[in-house]
């Protein structure tokens, strides 16, 4: 429990231009000072010598936001020597009220923390930070490429008869070089120039896409490599695959069990039970972005893999359902890489000592 560790508990409220802190006893949960500063340096070491007078000895600071908003402060008390812990948003009271602002907030997310039983640590910045905005990047390309091809394609369904008949039955990639050098004739129809103009704007625009994609995973390949290249050696993992694992991750210690870490991936069995049915459905929950790394994985070694296909081809032969099977594949390979990265990163609490 955080009483344990702490002699006074911070609970700061994060906003773009603004943070509210609250300090809390640890033992009593009794509010024992409140301050405002700005979201800025000047802000967070004002903050820093508001607690050092209220609350000497042994401080915790539970940040909403330590991956937005609250990043910068997370950052600044972390180099200070402070214990940072990490909090969601604090669930409102269910009071007819509804009570709300920066204040309460900030005293909620102390009392937040005082009362859970695990709470996590921020996410390292650096080399991580460094492939979560790659990944992001990259993200936001591909579905920007995969929103042009589709509106080429809807563009040739009502395109005039010369237009389309010379596209439609191509491959998407030929379609795409094809489209990109298509040309405008004066003898061209307003309709029909406007329509090349768009269909080959959009196949530039799908093409300049990819090729941006393409740049940004040749950036993030030998981040991933310097970081975890036993990551990289496992079966079905790639650089896309590993920065996101990494990314959900972050470090040792971050993550209390290779059962949490199931659960943050939406990995994690849920029961679904019901009279003398005993079974268990997927988890919608968790880092989605994980779930979907650890989804490739499985579907690439039930394609590739001999064990994987074998325990496939038992489990079947059992009644189990393709979707279950997934699931629990799932949930080995959380496991695996949980102990892998365990074992094999370094811990930032020990570097520091």
């Amino acid at each position: 429990m955080l009483a344990d560790q702490a002699d006074h508990v911070f609970g700061v409220d994060t906003h773009r231009d603004s943070l509210s802190a609250a300090v809390l006893a640890a033992t009593t949960a009794v509010v024992e000072g409140q301050i405002t500063v700005a979201a800025n340096e000047r802000g967070y070491r004002r903050l820093l010598g508001f607690a050092r007078e209220k609350a000497p000895g042994r401080r915790a600071w539970a940040v909403e936001g330590t991956g937005s908003y609250g990043a910068g402060l997370a950052v600044f008390l972390q180099c200070q020597g402070e214990l940072v812990l990490e909090v969601d948003r604090p669930r409102r009271p269910a009071r007819r009220d509804r009570a709300k602002s920066d204040e309460l907030d900030a005293i909620r997310a102390a009392r937040e923390a005082l009362s859970r039983e695990h709470l996590a640590q921020p996410r390292l910045r650096g080399e991580r930070e460094a492939l979560r905005v790659l990944l992001a990047t990259r993200d936001s390309a591909v579905r920007s490429k995969r929103a042009a091809i589709l509106l080429l394609k809807a563009l040739l369904v009502c395109a005039p008869p010369s237009l389309r008949e010379g596209l439609r039955g191509l491959a998407t990639r030929e379609q795409l070089a094809r489209a990109a050098r298509l040309r405008i004739s004066p003898t061209h129809s307003s309709e029909q120039r406007a329509t090349t103009i768009t269909i080959r704007a959009s196949a530039r625009r799908a093409l300049a896409l990819e090729e941006e994609a393409l740049e940004l995973q040749r950036e993030i390949e030998p981040i991933v490599a310097r970081i975890a290249p036993m990551l990289m050696a496992e079966m079905s993992v790639g650089a896309i695959v590993a920065a996101q694992i990494l990314c959900a991750y972050s470090h040792p210690g971050r993550i209390r069990s290779e059962a949490a870490f199931a659960a943050l991936g939406g990995a994690a069995p849920v029961p679904a039970s019901s009279g003398q049915t005993i079974r268990h459905r997927l988890n919608r929950s968790g880092d989605r972005q994980l779930n979907r790394a650890l989804h490739t994985i499985v579907l690439c070694r039930m394609r590739d893999d001999p064990r994987t296909r074998a325990y496939t081809a038992r489990r079947q032969a059992e009644g189990r359902s393709t979707r279950e099977i997934k699931r629990c594949l799932k949930r080995y390979t959380a496991r695996h890489l949980y102990r892998l990265l365990n074992s094999t990163l370094p811990n930032p609490a020990n570097s520091e000592t």
